[in-house]
């Protein structure tokens, strides 16, 4: 059997496999919503506690003929976008330097996990008074509740590179730049994007915290003013445009984790073939 032959017999089950999860993805949408229709008709619920998806679906298309939903999901992914990098830039930075050095983990542990024992949500009203209710508070918790997460993995994916290869690098005379390039960079890549991956979606949550919290725009300044109009169509529509906001980022990083690791060997795709 040929090398083409192998690889035609083991992608099967995959492709058949995303086949079927193509069909069940609208599948299961269509079954929530249709649950969904049941129970708030069912349940004779009125619409500011239970509106039914059409009533959403009309107050959805109301938002964007006035141009109120777009103004206020730029305001928002404005500040998700930054309070990404900026969270994702200072957690590389420091997972960099906990990993290489002891002294500085045992220097810096005690206040990292402390600052995680401390719900975003206890600490938001802080920040808001400290900076003001402007982007830059909002950016600012965004970040702290993407750090955690990226700064582990960056720590125990550096970490997770065999002393050997740093022998071999070191026999080669690899310089400190070309062993963090050649060696540390593609090796702790897998679980580096593992923590983006969450990172992606908690500074959705993180930034409509801070909006919660004060703010004059953005998509958790649009649910606070459903909620104060009880119009809990808008909140629905708020919600459900944070979802998708939040789908789309992680989807994202899922794209950038299949260029980035192109190289690693396939599952689906053997190793050693046999005639």
């Amino acid at each position: 059997m040929d090398l083409t032959q192998t690889q035609k017999i083991a992608s099967g089950p995959l492709r058949k496999a995303r086949r079927h999860g193509l069909i069940l993805l609208p599948f299961s949408l269509g079954l929530g919503l249709i649950l969904w229709y049941l129970i708030a008709r069912a349940g004779d619920f009125p619409a500011f506690i239970l509106p039914t998806p059409d009533l959403v679906w009309k107050r959805f298309v109301l938002a964007i003929s006035d141009g109120s939903l777009q103004r206020h999901f730029t305001a928002t992914l404005s500040e998700v976008l930054a309070g990404l990098a900026l969270g994702v830039s200072v957690a590389t930075t420091m997972g960099y330097l906990l990993a290489k050095s002891r002294p500085v983990e045992r220097l810096l542990s005690p206040y990292v996990v402390a600052s995680q024992s401390i719900p975003i949500v206890a600490i938001a009203p802080l920040l808001i008074i400290w900076f003001g209710p402007g982007i830059f508070s909002k950016i600012l918790i965004s970040a702290l509740i993407v750090f955690f997460p990226v700064l582990i993995n960056t720590i125990v994916g550096l970490r997770s590179v065999p002393d050997e290869l740093h022998e071999l690098m070191d026999s080669l005379k690899a310089t400190h730049w070309q062993t963090f390039r050649m060696l540390e960079v593609p090796a702790s890549l897998p679980v580096f994007l593992g923590g983006l991956r969450i990172g992606a979606t908690l500074s959705v949550i993180g930034a409509v915290v801070g909006e919660l919290v004060g703010a004059d725009r953005g998509l958790g300044f649009l649910i606070n003013v459903g909620r104060g109009q009880y119009d809990t169509s808008l909140v629905f529509v708020a919600v459900f445009t944070l979802i998708g906001m939040a789908m789309i980022l992680y989807g994202l990083v899922v794209l950038l984790e299949a260029r980035l690791l192109s190289w690693q060997q396939r599952p689906d795709q053997p190793t050693l073939l046999k005639e």
